[in-house]
């Protein structure tokens, strides 16, 4: 990015900070295709457990982004993993919908073999497995669970992870691996 659009980012940054929603639909229209090809990687990386388009998470994303009203970022890295954050929401929010309906949603549903369905476990329930360990695992080390959103929804490398978060690259890998480690402790 050159010196001249980064001047001009940071200053809708500020706008968009203080809660102006012109400022955050430019930021959103600056950044739409570094936003699509996030959205992209996500949807490629869920291996058809979702059937979210690219398209689709990016406006959802957006949508979520004005509901806020505000975001409170100071750089575009950081927009970016903020972005993270919400297309990880998004998914989840998704996933979980499609699974009710796939229960059946609110409808009385009945299963004439209660232990079969109960056994098959499908890249849905991991999805919503994986988040609920993030969401534990935030309680104890919130960093954690920001150099994850940051490196698997923003796909943001090791220096630019530690540059939003004002660490060392070496920290970085290391919550990773300490991340990769408890996650597969936890999934068993």
């Amino acid at each position: 990015m050159d010196d001249e659009k980064a001047a001009e980012l940071s200053k809708i940054l500020a706008s968009a900070t203080g809660g102006d929603r012109a400022a955050i639909d430019q930021l959103y229209g600056i950044l739409y295709p570094e936003l699509r090809a996030l959205a992209h990687q996500r949807v490629r990386g869920s291996s058809n457990a979702v059937v979210l388009d690219t398209t689709s998470l990016v406006h959802e994303s957006y949508l979520r982004f004005v509901k806020a009203g505000k975001i409170a970022v100071e750089s575009h890295k950081q927009f970016l993993a903020y972005a993270a954050h919400v297309m990880r929401s998004v998914v989840v929010d998704y996933v979980r919908h499609a699974q009710a309906q796939r229960r059946g949603g609110k409808s009385v549903h009945i299963t004439l073999d209660t232990n079969l369905a109960e056994s098959i476990e499908s890249p849905v329930d991991e999805i919503i497995r994986i988040n609920d360990l993030l969401d534990e695992l935030a309680l104890v080390d919130g960093r954690l669970v920001s150099v994850v959103e940051m490196r698997y929804f923003a796909a943001l490398d090791n220096e630019q992870i530690a540059e939003c978060l004002g660490v060392t690259d070496r920290t970085v890998r290391r919550d990773l691996e300490k991340v990769r480690l408890l996650l597969l402790d936890a999934i068993g």
